[in-house]
Formats: structure tokens, sequence, C-alpha cells
């Protein structure tokens, strides 16, 4: 028989063992991210100066759950290799994070970042490409539905947060944002987006979301 003691120790060491792999999956699945300063920050909340970037993107509808589904799937195909490069062939192009929604509000300019509210019932999902493209050297989607685009460098206020960022929480984060804001009298620009970070597979408490609005 294993005794009280023994037990508790054997399972302590699978907790550390498991966390342990948990790092070095994470270490192992290091892609990169989009080039920013950050220049305030208190407790989660953030004010970051990012630098150009192009974004594959594409518009589908549904709610939150299922755009981000269907428009990681369709971005996923073209940088997976359903594209076409200058060279005539397919070409892969390495995975970033995060993956962005945008919903596309009609009464908002689309140089805005993203509104969270149920208006139109579509979403622009974009990744950011890597940082060695140029708009000029990424390959052509095939998919008609995907496109490409080049941003200026801009300045983001940003809150981080964990866990699931479902529809419900992802409002709730999006007016503890707005309201932070508000106290600092400094003005949003638009609407906001929520970037999501990992992969479905993550557990809740080691995920990574973000809700950011243009300044």
């Amino acid at each position: 028989m294993i005794r009280p003691n023994c037990r508790f120790a054997k399972f302590e060491f699978f907790i550390i063992s498991l966390f342990a792999f948990l790092l070095s999956i994470g270490n192992a699945m290091a892609i990169e991210e989009p080039k920013y300063s950050l220049t305030e920050k208190s407790n989660d909340f953030e004010i970051r100066a990012y630098n150009a970037l192009v974004v594959a993107e594409t518009i589908v509808e549904g709610n939150l759950d299922q755009a981000s589904s269907a428009g990681f799937k369709r971005i996923a195909d073209y940088i997976f290799g359903n594209n076409t490069a200058r060279n005539g062939s397919s070409e892969k192009i390495s995975m970033t994070a995060p993956v962005t929604l945008e919903q596309k509000n009609e009464k908002i300019s689309m140089t805005a970042p993203v509104s969270m509210a149920k208006d139109s019932g579509k979403w622009r999902i974009y990744f950011v490409m890597p940082s060695k493209y140029t708009l000029d050297t990424l390959p052509t989607p095939n998919n008609k539905a995907v496109s490409l685009r080049a941003l200026p460098a801009r300045n983001f206020a940003v809150l981080r947060f964990s866990g699931l960022a479902g529809e419900e929480k992802t409002a709730k984060k999006t007016e503890e944002l707005l309201t932070w804001l508000k106290t600092k009298n400094i003005q949003a620009v638009g609407t906001p987006e929520l970037a999501r970070y990992n992969p479905p597979w993550t557990l809740p408490f080691l995920r990574r979301n973000e809700i950011l609005v243009e300044i």
C-alpha cells in the first residue's frame, strides 16, 4: 500500500513534470509576434506603439466563435501553401500570433480596429505576416476570399487577460479597457479588436488574450 505522503509526492512530481512539459512545448512552438514598443503599463493595461505591418485577412459571417474558426482555417490554408509565389510555385509561410478578430461594422471606417457589437454579423479575421515579408514579396492567395493589406505604424491601448475569450467575457473586457481610457482622457479611434495567441488545445488558465483599441 502506498502511504499518503508518497501519494502526495508522486502527485507533486506529476504536476511539476506536466508544467515543465507545457513550458517546453511553448518554447518549441515559439512564433513571431508583431513588433511594438511599450510606452505605458498599469497592471493588465498597456499603451503600445506598433510598427508598420502586413496582414493576410478574410471576411466571414457568424458569431464570434464561428467566425474565428472559419477565418482561421481560411488564412491557415493560405500560409500553409494555397498560394502562388513569384516563381510560380507555392510557398509555406511561418505561423505568427495572434489571430485577430474585428467585427465589420459598416458605419465605422475599416481603417479603425474592431467593434464587438453584434451589428452586421461579419468579421474581419487576420494574421500578421512575418516581418521578413513586404506586400510585394508575399505570395498571392489562390483563394479570392483572402487578401493582403499593409497597415501603418499605430498606437494601441491593450488589456491582457487569460481564460476563454467568448462573447460575454470579450464584451466585459472591452468595457474595462474603454473605461480605463476615459479615466486617462485618451480618445479611442474606432472600436476594439480581440487578439487570441494560443492554439485551441491550450488550457484556459495558460491562454493569452488581448483587447486592443487604436488611440
